[in-house]
């Protein structure tokens, strides 16, 4: 369906954006700056967002995202020749992209009531990792390697990363992770929760493609009502109770419930519209 940003650097890099494709009704979001392992620079910044924007222009055509990557690296985080000239030039407002760029992105991303799986090979890094925890799955490479790094250079955490891996994989090994900025593998990440799967390298974006035209081909509607709860982490039992009863109470209502137990009870397989 064609591509949603793309872009020719000043070195003639030949690809260099963000690349959106329809396969079936998966939205498939791919980076495409391998020469520089997806860094995050203006261009890409402002790609994937106007892929986001578009997953929801295009309604009814997307049921699932894979968020994924050209190259050997998902994403080595934002880009720091960028960083460092914004420092050099207009330092008190080198991190207005904090705010003005990630901070959306990040939103947006999460805002998405679509499935999202994102599929890692190589390095994920800093707000690389911070992009792939804006997933609810994740498929990574036996060879895959993880790491905050924002202490390494002086710096926190942006782009969602400290809410989000505290969720994932809890206070105290998200505190570890956060300030020792340790190098972790897949083989971590997956026990600890942090990735779904693991495959062999250069198989993540095949599996999290499948993975993706699986939910592409299930409820979509009670998916959406499953993440919405899965963001209310830590509200009192109450809150969640009733928010639970009255998700119940709006999916009750779908033909793809109502089908589905007809099709329970006729012994046959459910089949899903979305509705």
């Amino acid at each position: 369906m064609g591509v949603s940003s793309m872009a020719t650097s000043a070195a003639g890099e030949a690809r260099h954006g963000v690349g959106y494709t329809l396969d079936g009704q998966v939205a498939v979001i791919e980076l495409r700056r391998p020469s520089a392992g997806n860094a995050l620079d203006v261009s890409l910044r402002a790609g994937l967002i106007a892929a986001v924007r578009r997953v929801r222009g295009d309604g009814d055509l997307v049921r699932a995202v894979l968020l994924t990557a050209e190259g050997r690296h998902f994403c080595v985080g934002q880009d720091l020749k960028e960083h460092a000239r914004a420092l050099e030039s207009a330092p008190a407002s080198a991190f207005a992209i904090v705010r003005d760029e990630y901070n959306p992105l990040v939103e947006e991303l999460h805002a998405l009531p679509h499935p999202v799986v994102a599929a890692v090979e190589g390095a994920c890094v800093g707000a690389g990792l911070g992009l792939a925890l804006c997933a609810d799955l994740r498929v990574a490479g036996a060879g895959a390697r993880f790491s905050t790094a924002f202490t390494g250079i002086g710096l926190a955490a942006d782009s969602g990363l400290s809410g989000a891996l505290t969720q994932a994989v809890g206070r105290s090994q998200a505190a570890a992770l956060m300030l020792l900025g340790d190098r972790f593998n897949a083989e971590a990440a997956h026990q600890w929760g942090l990735v779904h799967s693991v495959v062999p390298d250069g198989g993540a974006a095949a599996e999290g493609l499948a993975l993706a035209k699986r939910l592409a081909a299930g409820p979509t509607a009670a998916y959406a009502e499953v993440k919405a709860l899965l963001q209310a982490d830590g509200a009192p039992l109450p809150v969640v109770l009733e928010r639970e009863a009255a998700a119940q109470e709006r999916l009750g209502t779908t033909e793809d419930h109502q089908a589905a137990v007809r099709a329970f009870l006729a012994g046959r397989q459910p089949s899903f519209t979305g509705h």
